[in-house]
């Protein structure tokens, strides 16, 4: 039987495969208002929730009067943390209990959907209030009286570990969530013993909130006649929410269906167990009706999960020929006022994993110290971890450049671990299976100019400007973690991803995924995978996520796992479909199926031109008139697990280049190259589109964002866009991104590492570095980010007074003082002064 050709099957590898340049299918939904999220869910006869949240920062609850409140119009009805706990509903879990063989356990204290006895921060829901509009939903909260004894408030680390500091949690002892402690302590001692220099770096890696386009959004519809809640909520992790709110609510999984619809915006913290999650498909079902609820700005401002927030002290050790011998590293981690669901791996286990980073640091030891204050949770956002390790290890570069008299270029190029150790074994644990740290750094310099930087700076120099440039290398560890790995450390769930295909009567392909698409383009992506397994066009492929009623249990997307991750299972799926397309195909052609092989979506008869397209064998598999049915089934459906065995790797080197206007400390991006190992890239638009947004949310932490408290109330002081600056179009410089291919990851089948993640975890480093240079001149050594021009313009003239009463910066360790060291040949960290 003559099958169809390739022309008639439409498959174009350099169209629709792997490495080809595809627009986005899902494009025109978004584009012409076809898309739908969670406020576009119709549910008749839904009720609208308002929540009343904590005005302060820690307060015991009194009493809380809700007569006036239950008595408004339009009120159905008003719940308090006691209504829930009556019905026994639980705590809020986080899922990774960090463990550490050399520390004590991880204290987890109870956490409340709505507040019972206090409150620990500002913007905690204590009552919610359901009505027949949001409109008497708020006119019913404004008359709630809550009686709050206030309490004295934690704002950070410092104070929270301070000896006189308030005790947040009776199962806290000193405010203390964890201490994590890795590395080898002892040999990295004797290593500082024998150091030819040392330099130390007083860093803080300030709090960032995520501010997706999209608040968040939940809808809540009871049973009714069915058997199932159902949950719709803007979330990243259909499966964990489902899991997690189980659990609260101490019902089955199988009687609670979660659908996550299109979702404007992610970034990790919308991965994350939200209250609200929990208390609308609780009060569904006590009312009996839908109930939704929309976050304001100010609600997002005051509840979503926020980011970041380090104190460190960092100390690198060297030789006399600036190679280094070993680093120590301190932090201190704000956590905020209770654990939330990754909240306590992602500055401990995952930042300490990559603080060796594209060096060869022999000898590494970390300690990292979790605190509770009163502020909002921390959790995952963009780079999780990543970035600020980053942060740390190129802050200490530059200074170790400074200090030895070397370009900032050459300090790397020393100690860069080369291609010829892979795989390489950290000190810190773990091991790189592939990457040319070498390669990727001197593309990127080539890619900036960097040798012609000097006659750029002496030209913006004559008129008026500052000029600097600035290097991030990086390494990024890509899929989270393997399943026995993480639990190893605490996890209480697997990070593997799964994958269901079925190929239609018609040839068409239908793959669901427990990963999901937030803005990463997986309708284009994971389509291209498939369609370079299969032979299929990628319009003939539909890719199906977000709802744990039809999808496979899964993990979700976060951490830059759904490539690596997710698309290796669907590589695996497919693999099994090409497998059992072969006996279909066998039987059609009248051969065995060792005779075929399978190529550009045909079973081609070795030796012949006797073929027979795929979509000729998926309409023969659902009319198996004459199949052999006692051992070949009908249909040609098939699923797949994959747990990574390791770590995916990517890794980077990000050169910025920005120029200084010394009158007003206004720092603008005027160049920013990334060169990116991100494996087998699957479509370089979108990947080079992932980098760049990357980028800009990595130079908004560097000069613009930055969320405040009023250290003596815990006042939020940053609760709107008015106060809370993201970055704009203007600001953001046209990216220069290239792709080395050359070291695929070794052990999933795609050969993919992770992407989305890489310009956030290098930005916010290459551009500090950029100010400081252009800024060393005029005696600056340091700046605390976001670099503000009022930040900026302050360090220019607290440097300028310095140097008029003669203080010169003797070690290079002091904040805003002159360096005694020149800079051995032109470049970055050259003091031009």
């Amino acid at each position: 039987m003559a099958g169809r050709t390739l022309d008639e099957a439409g498959f174009d590898a350099a169209r629709d495969g792997i490495g080809a340049p595809v627009r986005r299918l899902e494009d025109r939904r978004f584009l012409t208002g076809s898309a739908s999220y969670v406020s576009d869910i119709h549910a008749p006869d839904a009720l609208h929730a308002v929540f009343v949240r904590s005005a302060h920062a820690h307060a015991r609850i009194r009493d809380i009067d809700l007569a006036a409140a239950r008595a408004g119009r339009g009120v159905v009805a008003v719940f308090s943390g006691a209504d829930m706990e009556a019905d026994r509903v639980g705590p809020m879990r986080t899922m990774w209990s960090i463990k550490s063989p050399d520390a004590p356990p991880m204290a987890e204290p109870p956490r409340f959907a709505l507040a019972r006895d206090t409150a620990r921060y500002v913007g905690e829901p204590v009552v919610v209030v359901i009505a027949e509009t949001s409109i008497n939903a708020q006119d019913a909260a404004e008359r709630i009286s809550v009686d709050y004894d206030v309490q004295p408030a934690i704002t950070s680390a410092a104070h929270a570990i301070a000896a006189d500091a308030p005790r947040l949690h009776e199962s806290a002892p000193g405010n203390v969530c964890f201490r994590w402690i890795r590395g080898d302590r002892p040999k990295v001692e004797a290593a500082f013993g024998d150091a030819a220099h040392v330099v130390t770096a007083d860093l803080v890696n300030h709090r960032i909130g995520g501010a997706a386009i999209e608040p968040r959004a939940i809808l809540a519809i009871p049973p009714g006649g069915r058997d199932k809640l159902a949950l719709y909520t803007a979330t990243q992790v259909p499966h964990h929410i489902r899991r997690l709110v189980s659990e609260q609510l101490g019902i089955s999984e199988a009687r609670l269906r979660v659908i996550s619809p299109d979702v404007g915006g992610g970034f990790g913290y919308k991965g994350k167990l939200y209250a609200e999650e929990s208390v609308l498909p609780w009060a569904a079902g006590k009312i009996g009706r839908p109930v939704r609820w929309v976050a304001s700005r100010n609600e997002s401002f005051l509840s979503d999960y926020q980011a970041r927030d380090h104190r460190t002290r960092a100390e690198l050790a060297l030789d006399r020929d600036g190679r280094y011998l070993a680093l120590r590293v301190k932090t201190y981690a704000n956590v905020g006022a209770y654990v939330s669901t990754f909240g306590a791996a992602i500055p401990s286990a995952i930042y300490s994993a990559l603080l060796a980073g594209v060096y060869a640091t022999p000898a590494i030891s970390v300690e990292c110290i979790g605190v509770f204050t009163n502020t909002v949770p921390t959790d995952a956002y963009r780079g999780a971890g990543r970035p600020e390790a980053c942060y740390v290890l190129e802050r200490l570069a530059d200074r170790a450049a400074a200090r030895l008299g070397l370009d900032c270029a050459e300090i790397r190029r020393r100690n860069l671990v080369p291609a010829t150790a892979m795989p390489y074994q950290t000190p810190i644990g773990p091991t790189y299976d592939s990457g040319d740290f070498p390669r990727v750094f001197e593309r990127a310099l080539v890619a900036a100019g960097y040798s012609g930087f000097p006659a750029r700076r002496e030209a913006a120099r004559r008129s008026g400007r500052l000029l600097g440039i600035g290097i991030a290398c990086f390494v990024e560890s890509s899929g989270v973690a393997p399943s026995r790995f993480a639990g190893m450390l605490g996890a209480r769930a697997g990070f593997y991803e799964s994958a269901a295909i079925s190929l239609e009567p018609d040839g068409s392909v239908r793959a669901k995924l427990g990963t999901h698409s937030h803005g990463q383009g997986h309708a284009t992506s994971m389509a291209q995978i498939l369609a370079t397994q299969l032979g299929v066009p990628v319009d003939r492929i539909e890719i199906v996520e977000g709802d744990t009623d039809i999808v496979p249990y899964g993990t979700g997307t976060f951490g830059s796992r759904s490539i690596a991750v997710g698309g290796s299972a669907l590589v695996i799926a497919a693999k099994k479909i090409i497998e059992k397309g072969r006996l279909i195909a066998a039987h059609m052609l009248e051969v065995s199926e060792h005779d075929l092989r399978f190529e550009d979506g045909r079973y081609v008869v070795a030796g012949t031109n006797h073929a027979v397209g795929i979509a000729d064998v998926a309409h023969a598999a659902y009319i198996p008139h004459h199949f052999p049915l006692e051992t070949l089934e009908p249909g040609l459906q098939e699923t797949a697990v994959y747990d990574p065995k390791a770590f995916a790797f990517s890794n980077g080197a990000h050169v910025c280049e920005v120029s200084v206007d010394p009158e007003t400390g206004h720092v603008a991006l005027e160049r920013y190259c990334a060169v990116d190992d991100i494996g087998t890239v699957i479509n370089p638009m979108i990947a080079s589109g992932q980098v760049h947004g990357g980028v800009a949310q990595g130079l908004g932490q560097a000069i613009l964002e930055y969320v405040a408290y009023d250290a003596s109330s815990g006042q939020a002081l940053s609760g709107s866009f008015m106060d809370y600056a993201l970055p704009r179009a203007r600001d953001v410089p046209f990216l220069e991104s290239e792709f080395d291919e050359s070291q695929p990851c070794a052990h999933n089948p795609l050969g993919a590492k992770g992407c989305g993640e890489a310009g956030t975890i290098a930005a916010p480093a290459a551009i500090t570095g950029a100010v400081l240079d252009a800024l060393r001149q005029l005696g600056v050594r340091e700046i605390d980010m976001p670099l503000t021009p009022s930040r900026v313009w302050e360090a220019i003239r607290s440097a300028k007074l310095r140097s008029q009463i003669g203080q010169d910066d003797i070690g290079g360790e002091n904040k805003g003082r002159p360096e005694r060291h020149r800079a051995s040949r032109p470049g970055a960290c050259k003091d031009a002064g």
